[in-house]
C-alpha cells in the first residue's frame, strides 16, 4: 500500500513538471527553464515564502509571472518605477490575447482608467497587478484588494527594503504591515543585488526568515570591467561610442544636468543619443525609453531612474560618467549590458575627488545614514582603485568566492596585470595592529595608526601612545589601504557590516598571524595623486600617444617662453600639448578643438605649433584622426558670453553662481577654463575684496617664476598661507594678463 502511494506521488510530481513546461511554452514560447527558475516557480506554487537573488538577465520576472498565470486570483507585484511597470505589463500582454491579463496601478492613471483596472480584477481576468508602494499604502486601494482573491505578493527590486541596499525606499519598509491587512498569502521577494547583510535585512523586515532562498551566482562571464582615470571624460566617451557604430549603450551620470549636457554633446557629435531622468515629463521619458528599446536611438544618457527591468538584451556597453554611490548600484547598472550572453563592456570613469564630493552630500543626514553611506562609498572606491581582479572583488562583496584565473582576462586588471610583491611582512604587521587594537577599528583608523597620523580619533583613543603607533610609517596610507583590501579579499580580515566596517580577524587571519607564509600582493595605483592620460579605444586599450612629437612640442614651447620671458605653461598647458599629440592639428581652426585652446590662445600662440605638427605629419606619413575631433556645444558659448558679461558688470562671483544654481567653486572653475583657452577676463574687482595688494603681488610673482601652474604646488609652496580658491583667483589674473 505504501509502495502504491509512493508511485502515485511520483506521478503527481511528474505531471506538475510536464504542466509547468507546457505552461511555459504556451504562455511565453520558451522550451525550457533557465537556471533555478523551475524550482523557484514550484516553490511559489507550493505556497511557500520565496527569496530570489538572481543577476540581471537571469530571468527573475518569469519566477512570479508564470505562477501568477497558473494560480487562482491576482498576484500583486510591488514595483518601484512607473517605467518598469509599463515595460513589464506590455511584455505580458504581448504574450496574451487578453489586454486585461495584466495591469498597473499608479499615479499616472486617470480615474476612468483606475475604474477599468478594478473591474478587470473583480471579474477575475487580471492575473498580475503591478503597483507602486505609494499606491499600495492608499486606504481605498487596501480596502479594494481585501475584497478580491490574491494569489501571492511579489516584491520586485526587493533591495529597496534595506537601508543597506543601494536604492533604499522608506515606503518599502511598510509592505509587510500592508500585506497582512490585505491577505495572508505567500510572498516572493526578488532582487539582482543583495549582500548577505541586505538579504537578512529584507527577510527580517518582511517577516519571512522561513523563506526558501534561491541564490544564483553573481558572475556574468561575458562582461568586461574597466576603470579609467577621469580626465577629458566627454571626449573619451565620444571617441569610444564612435568606435562602436550602431551598437546600443547606456551612459550613466549622477545629475540630471549632466545627463542633458552630455546627451546634447553626443548629438552634436553625430551620435544618436537621448536623455532620460526623473525631471523629464512622463511622456518624454516613455518616448525616449521606447525609442531606445525599438532601436530608433543608439544611446541613452541617464540617471539611475533608467534601467530597472528594462528588457533589452543587446546593450553592448554601459559607461559610468560618474562613479556610482555603491557597488550594488554599479553591479546592477553594468548588469544591463550583454543580457543575451554577447559582448558587454562596462567602463567607469573614476577620480577620488568624486568620492569626496559624494561624502559631502551625506552631511546633514542622520548619523546612521551617514555611516552607511560612507561605508558604501568606501567599498566602491576600493573596487575602483584595486589592482586585484575586478570580478573577484565584485563576487567577494556579494559573498561569493571566485578564482581569478577564471576571469579569462575579462577585466582590465587581469588583461593587463599589475606588478606583484611579497606581502607577508606587511600583512602580518597589519593583522598584528588589528589584533592589538582589539578588533574595534575601521580601515581608515588602522591605516592612520600604521602611518603615524595623529587624527582626533586616534588621540581620543590614546592610540598615539601605543608602542605600534607609526610602525608602518615607511609606507603611505594608500599603500596600507591596499594591504587591507587584499587581506579582506584573501579572507584574512572581514569588515563587520553591523559596526559599519570595523575590521575583524577571521579564523584564517588568526592562523596567519601565528604562522605567516608567502602572500603575493598587487601594487595599486593612487588616484589621489596620479595625473595621467588614458584614452579608451576599440579594444579597451590606450590610444597611441606620440612621445616623439610631444618632446618636440615641449622644446618649442620652452624656446618661445625664453624668447617672451614668460613661464612655459602660459603658452600652452600640459594637457593641451598632450592632446595635440593625439589630434595632430595642422590649422589654426583645428587647433581650437584641442583641449584648453580657444580662439584667442590659438591665434596668439598656435602658428608655430601647427607649422611644426604639419611638418611632422608630412615627414612621418601620419594618418590623422580627424573623424574623432570632438565638437563642443554651442550653448556653452552662450553661457560663457553670459558669464563674461556679468563679470564686465562687476557682479560678485557668488551672486553670479547663485543666479545659475552653481557654487562659487564651480564659477571660479568655469572662469579658469575660459582663461586657459585664451580669453582675457578681468576679475580684479573681486580679487581686491579677497586679498590685499601685497598678498596678490606675492602670489603673482610666484606664478611668474614657477615651472608649473599647479595650484597644489603653489599651496604647498606657501605652506597653506593662502587657500586654493585665493591662489586660483590670482592664477586667473596672471594668465589673463600674461597669456591672453
Amino acid at each position: 500500500m505504501i509502495l502504491i502511494y509512493y508511485f502515485r506521488l511520483v506521478n503527481v510530481f511528474a505531471m506538475i513538471e510536464v504542466d509547468l513546461k507546457e505552461s511555459l511554452k504556451i504562455n511565453f514560447g520558451f522550451d525550457g527553464f533557465k537556471g533555478e527558475q523551475e524550482q523557484i516557480i514550484d516553490n511559489v506554487l507550493s505556497g511557500n515564502n520565496t527569496f530570489v537573488i538572481m543577476p540581471t538577465g537571469g530571468g527573475k520576472s518569469l519566477c512570479y509571472q508564470l505562477p501568477a498565470l497558473i494560480m487562482e486570483g491576482t498576484a500583486v507585484v510591488v514595483s518601484p518605477l512607473i517605467a518598469l511597470m509599463k515595460n513589464q505589463v506590455d511584455a505580458i500582454r504581448h504574450h496574451s490575447n487578453d489586454e486585461s491579463i495584466a495591469h498597473f496601478l499608479n499615479s499616472s492613471l486617470t480615474k476612468r482608467e483606475i475604474h477599468t483596472v478594478k473591474e478587470d480584477i473583480q471579474s477575475g481576468r487580471t492575473k498580475l497587478l503591478y503597483v507602486a508602494p505609494e499606491s499600495l499604502t492608499k486606504e481605498e486601494n487596501i480596502d479594494f484588494l481585501t475584497q478580491v482573491p490574491i494569489s501571492f505578493f511579489a516584491i520586485d527590486e526587493a533591495h529597496c527594503i534595506s537601508e543597506w541596499g543601494h536604492d533604499f525606499r522608506p515606503e518599502y519598509r511598510r509592505l509587510r504591515e500592508i500585506f497582512e491587512r490585505i491577505s495572508k498569502v505567500p510572498i516572493i521577494a526578488l532582487t539582482a543585488t543583495a549582500t548577505p547583510k541586505v538579504q537578512h535585512d529584507i527577510q527580517k523586515n518582511l517577516n519571512m526568515l522561513d523563506a526558501t532562498v534561491f541564490k544564483s551566482s553573481f558572475n556574468r562571464e561575458n562582461l568586461f570591467y574597466k576603470i579609467i582615470p577621469k580626465q577629458d571624460v566627454e571626449k573619451q566617451i565620444i571617441r569610444y561610442i564612435k568606435s562602436k557604430p550602431g551598437k546600443s549603450g547606456i551612459v550613466y551620470c549622477l545629475s540630471r544636468k549632466k545627463v542633458e549636457e552630455l546627451a546634447e554633446l553626443l548629438q552634436v557629435n553625430g551620435i544618436n543619443a537621448l536623455p532620460y531622468h526623473a525631471g523629464l515629463d512622463a511622456g518624454t521619458r516613455a518616448k525616449n525609453q521606447d525609442m531606445f528599446l525599438m532601436e530608433e536611438a543608439d544611446v541613452i544618457v541617464a540617471t539611475i531612474a533608467f534601467g530597472m527591468g528594462i528588457d533589452k538584451p543587446d546593450v553592448r556597453f554601459v559607461i559610468h560618467h560618474d562613479i556610482p554611490k555603491s557597488l550594488e548600484s554599479y553591479y546592477q547598472e553594468t548588469g544591463r549590458a550583454g543580457r543575451d550572453g554577447g559582448e558587454g563592456e562596462c567602463i567607469a570613469f573614476y577620480r577620488y575627488k568624486d568620492v569626496e564630493k559624494l561624502e559631502k552630500f551625506l552631511q546633514g543626514k542622520p548619523v546612521a545614514e551617514q555611516e552607511i553611506g560612507r561605508q558604501l562609498l568606501n567599498e566602491i572606491a576600493s573596487y575602483a582603485e584595486t589592482s586585484v581582479c575586478r570580478r573577484k572583488m565584485i563576487l567577494h562583496y556579494f559573498g561569493e568566492n571566485f578564482d581569478e584565473r577564471n576571469c579569462n582576462a575579462h577585466c582590465d586588471n587581469c588583461k593587463d596585470p599589475k606588478e606583484k610583491y611579497e606581502g607577508k611582512e606587511y600583512v602580518q604587521q597589519l593583522l598584528r595592529v588589528v589584533d592589538e587594537l582589539n578588533e574595534t577599528q575601521r580601515a581608515k583608523h588602522i591605516t592612520s595608526f600604521l602611518v603615524g597620523i595623529e587624527t582626533a580619533e586616534i588621540k581620543n583613543y590614546k592610540h598615539d601612545l601605543h608602542p605600534l603607533f607609526g610602525s608602518g610609517k615607511e609606507k603611505s596610507d594608500h599603500f596600507w589601504n591596499a594591504v587591507v583590501r587584499q587581506s579582506v579579499v584573501n579572507g584574512l580580515l572581514l569588515k563587520d557590516i553591523e559596526t559599519y566596517g570595523v575590521l575583524k580577524l577571521t579564523k584564517e587571519g588568526k592562523e596567519y598571524l601565528m604562522h605567516p607564509k608567502s602572500l603575493m600582493l598587487y601594487k595599486e595605483r593612487d588616484y589621489k595623486v596620479e595625473d595621467e592620460d588614458s584614452i579608451i579605444t576599440n579594444d579597451g586599450g590606450g590610444a597611441v600617444f606620440d612621445d616623439v612629437l610631444y618632446k618636440q612640442l615641449v622644446d618649442l614651447r620652452k624656446s618661445i617662453s625664453k624668447q617672451k620671458g614668460i613661464p612655459p605653461f602660459v603658452i600652452f598647458q600640459e594637457p593641451s600639448l598632450k592632446d595635440m599629440c593625439l589630434q595632430y592639428p595642422i590649422t589654426i581652426d583645428e587647433m581650437t578643438n584641442v583641449q584648453g585652446v580657444g580662439n584667442g590662445k590659438a591665434m596668439r600662440y598656435g602658428a608655430p605649433f601647427v607649422a611644426l605638427i604639419k611638418e611632422y605629419v608630412d615627414a612621418n606619413d601620419i594618418e590623422r584622426p580627424q573623424d574623432l575631433v570632438v565638437r563642443s556645444l554651442g550653448s556653452k558659448s552662450g553661457l560663457k558670453v553670459q558669464l563674461i558679461q556679468n563679470i564686465d558688470r562687476k557682479l560678485p562671483l557668488d551672486d553670479i553662481g547663485a543666479a545659475q544654481g552653481k557654487s562659487l567653486e564651480e564659477v571660479i572653475e568655469e572662469i579658469s577654463t575660459i582663461v586657459a583657452s585664451g580669453t582675457k577676463v578681468n576679475i580684479d574687482y573681486y580679487i581686491d575684496e579677497v586679498l590685499d595688494e601685497d598678498n596678490q603681488e606675492e602670489i603673482y610673482d610666484y606664478f611668474s617664476e614657477a615651472e608649473t601652474d599647479s595650484i597644489e604646488d603653489a599651496y604647498n609652496e606657501f605652506e597653506g598661507d593662502y587657500t586654493e580658491e585665493e591662489l586660483k583667483l590670482v592664477w586667473i589674473k596672471f594668465m589673463s594678463e600674461m597669456a591672453n
